[in-house]
């Protein structure tokens, strides 16, 4: 199976690469007032508005940085009406692939109520890379303000 790896904070984290519908450079994103922490806002792919959450300040209360590659991974998500939509996660170190199967992943030891998206982990000569489950990431307070239903297009 191939992965995508990418790193937030000083962890290194793995996506499943079929889950990806493609890696953007990091555009500007129109805010959301009052969202919820980690929604960072919309942006447009092809005249299409799509909600953006940013992983880094989800996960640890600060945003990703700003680098070169600072990537939006563009998923498909299930929201609160059942609909499949497009969703950007903003991570930082999005450079690598990686094939692993998943017997290479072990479980940590370490199980977060608050953290269900967590997954095993598998080891390298950097460390531990832990498997990001997408279809846990977003909390049931996203997945109703992701289905509250954006415009159809946006300038």
């Amino acid at each position: 199976m191939l992965f995508l790896i990418f790193q937030l904070g000083n962890d290194r984290y793995a996506l499943e690469a079929d889950r990806v519908i493609e890696v953007l450079p990091l555009v500007e994103l129109k805010s959301l007032p009052h969202a919820p922490r980690g929604v960072a806002g919309i942006f447009n792919l092809r005249g299409r508005p799509v909600p953006a959450v940013d992983l880094s300040e989800l996960s640890f209360g600060t945003p990703s940085r700003e680098r070169l590659t600072t990537r939006i991974i563009v998923i498909e998500h299930t929201d609160g009406s059942g609909q499949s939509r497009p969703l950007g996660l903003i991570a930082e170190q999005v450079t690598q692939t990686v094939r692993k199967e998943t017997e290479d992943f072990i479980d940590s030891g370490v199980s977060l109520s608050s953290a269900p998206y967590l997954g095993p982990v598998f080891m390298d000569h950097k460390g531990p890379v832990r498997w990001l489950y997408a279809q846990r990431l977003i909390s049931e307070p996203i997945r109703e303000l992701l289905s509250a239903g954006l415009p159809v297009s946006c300038p």
